[in-house]
């Protein structure tokens, strides 16, 4: 009789040998393409995963003149709102608008986009020539004035000396959400200087998408999808929660990119973030994953949950619920709506069926914008009245959360068209076949 191990062709040793393998691999930081033969033999590997190609090949990257024409639209949005420059530091709207990768540390490094004339950079002295290399590569180009700092000056007096160089003695400053509170009161005490928020700006740009940021979050869910279902059928009893967070991550590398995945098992599936309590996996077990990848910078965010063998009727009643909820907010969302109505429209479908009121099993937001960050500007929340537009993208994920017993969440990612909204990935169609192509 063949076991549903002896099917998948790997038991608990040789997932523990795989599972080794891979944090072998990653300290080798090799990459994706190789990982595969460093890991485990292809005898050990379990044959689903074994069986996923790269789909790498199929990313653009954001282009230089793409970067250019955000700068442009930020400059109008920036005339719009009366602020005289804008302030990036590191982070993503830094990338996004610069392609700049820089991460956040005591010391100021930072660009500051004027609504009219050239763009500059305020450096530490000793970040100056590879701050320069990456300014080169993107849309600031060679010919961006750099203001370098030595450890014991003063670097927003450079802001100043930048700003008055382009005839802004006295300036409005917008500075976004993200930038740390001692840089924007740094500037904020610049005689002439006035700091007021630059969120409206960089998310004006941001939460709305072309035609390239939605193709490249396309491919980020379908390949989130496919190391879901690979690691799905490789799942066998005995596997610890890591365990199988390993052989997501392990998916998605077969595929080409960096991914990973939280996972909850049992009674610890109605938490909607999880616990760290160790967890194994048994027959009858419940699971909640949730994660996705990167592809060129831009994200992917889904959750599925399952069944290892057979699920019970209260699990397939409770899914089912579930799976209507997610139906209600993709069919609600369309252009011109409030973004607080996707929300309502899931709610009332779980609190209609008895898990009410209110949040008390469906305990967070139906969703929130996602793009470059996997949570970002806008949100489908009770209260934002904010009409939705064509190229906003959204998760779409209701949960019920029964304390003691299980979580349900359903996690697709939602494309706001010209005439509704739309999944960039098929929805699960149950329990115990998670996947549409299963």
């Amino acid at each position: 009789m063949h076991t549903r191990r002896s099917v998948l062709g790997v038991g608990a040793a040789s997932v523990a040998g795989l599972l080794m393998g891979t944090r072998r691999a990653q300290a080798m930081s090799l990459d994706p393409q190789s990982i595969a033969d460093v890991v485990q033999p292809s005898t050990v590997l379990p044959p689903a995963i074994r069986a996923l190609t790269s789909m790498k090949s199929q990313a653009t990257p954001i282009s230089v003149d793409e970067r250019r024409a955000r700068l442009e639209k930020a400059r109008g949005l920036m005339r719009r709102d009366k602020i005289d420059a804008l302030v990036l530091t590191g982070g993503t709207s830094m990338d996004y608008f610069t392609g700049m990768r820089w991460g956040l540390s005591e010391r100021l490094l930072a660009a500051i986009i004027p609504v009219k004339g050239s763009a500059f950079l305020v450096t530490p002295k000793f970040e100056e020539t590879r701050a320069m290399e990456q300014a080169h590569k993107g849309p600031l180009g060679k010919d961006a004035e750099v203001f370098a700092w030595e450890e014991h000056e003063n670097p927003y007096a450079l802001i100043a000396q930048g700003l008055k160089a382009r005839g802004l003695s006295t300036a409005t400053l917008g500075v976004e959400e993200t930038v740390r509170f001692q840089f924007s009161d740094g500037a904020a005490h610049l005689p002439g200087v006035t700091v007021v928020s630059g969120t409206p700006v960089t998310a004006g740009c941001r939460m709305v998408k072309d035609a390239h940021e939605i193709a490249l979050m396309r491919l980020a869910s379908q390949v989130t999808l496919k190391a879901y279902e690979a690691a799905w059928k490789s799942l066998t009893e005995g596997m610890t929660q890591d365990d199988f967070a390993e052989l997501v991550s392990l998916a998605h590398k077969q595929l080409g990119f960096s991914g990973d995945a939280g996972v909850q098992v049992g009674q610890y599936s109605a938490l909607p973030h999880g616990s760290a309590t160790p967890q194994v996996v048994r027959e009858g077990s419940i699971l909640l994953i949730d994660g996705g990848c990167k592809v060129e910078g831009y994200s992917s965010d889904l959750s599925r949950t399952f069944v290892l063998g057979k699920a019970t009727q209260r699990m397939k009643d409770v899914f089912e619920i579930e799976h209507r909820a997610q139906t209600a907010a993709v069919k609600t969302a369309r252009p011109g709506l409030p973004c607080e109505a996707v929300d309502a429209a899931a709610r009332k479908v779980i609190v209609d069926a008895g898990f009410g009121p209110d949040y008390k099993y469906f305990s967070h937001r139906v969703g929130h914008g996602m793009g470059m960050d996997g949570h970002e500007w806008p949100y489908l929340v009770r209260g934002n009245t904010l009409p939705m537009v064509p190229g906003m993208v959204f998760s779409d994920e209701p949960g019920i959360y029964i304390p003691g017993e299980f979580g349900i969440r359903l996690e697709d990612d939602m494309l706001i068209t010209e005439n509704g909204a739309e999944l960039f990935t098929p929805q699960s169609p149950s329990l115990e076949r998670p996947f549409a192509s299963a």
